[in-house]
């Protein structure tokens, strides 16, 4: 299987511009990147990082600056054979979650994020084309019946929990073991209890 994460290595994760400058950003943005790939890699597959400019890294590394619909479905027209997507922001993942992803019967698998997103997406059917916009995962499932691939849902808390907006560092502190958790840990991040609710604090 062909495993794909795309990543944005020009201006990553502007929404945690309340909390992180933009270097502290590209840092932590690498981070989970980091964390997904050896994630990946653990399981036995290679990850192709799929980079809007070049990065360095043990991983091979496909540089398309076009967007992320686009730069995905390239990648899924010239592939040979199943083809794996697996967002670069998921800090919580683990084998044991993109080992029951990888593994899952049908055509089309998806993961959804909280939020309507799609974090994670197998296809092994030749047609399948991604359209991340809006509430995707409602868009995935519309495409899969479209072109009449056999598509199933894999739940996943793991797999639903990508890092977008500051209250999402908390998950990552309470539930993150690699190095996006370690890198919030030394730069100051700590868990914060206000009135029920688990939030981080600086």
């Amino acid at each position: 299987m062909h495993v794909v994460v795309p990543f944005d290595g020009r201006e990553p994760k502007t929404r945690l511009s309340p909390v992180l400058d933009a270097p502290e950003r590209r840092d932590f943005a690498r981070a989970m990147l980091e964390d997904v790939a050896e994630t990946i890699e653990s399981i036995g597959f290679e990850p192709t990082i799929l980079a809007t400019t070049d990065v360095e890294c043990e991983w091979p590394v496909v540089v398309d600056e076009r967007s992320l619909d686009a730069a995905v479905n390239d990648q899924l027209a010239v592939a040979d054979g199943p083809v794996a997507v697996v967002m670069a922001d998921l800090a919580l993942v683990t084998p044991d979650a993109l080992d029951r992803l990888f593994r899952a019967d049908g055509e089309v698998v998806l993961a959804p994020g909280r939020g309507g997103g799609t974090n994670a997406i197998v296809s092994r059917h030749p047609r399948f084309r991604v359209d991340y916009h809006d509430a995707s995962i409602t868009d995935h499932r519309a495409i899969a019946r479209d072109i009449g691939a056999d598509s199933i849902q894999v739940d996943s808390f793991r797999l639903a929990s990508d890092v977008d907006e500051p209250d999402d560092l908390a998950e990552v502190l309470l539930h993150g073991e690699g190095r996006a958790a370690a890198w919030l840990r030394e730069h100051g991040f700590g868990l914060s209890m206000d009135e029920g609710r688990v939030s981080v604090q600086r």
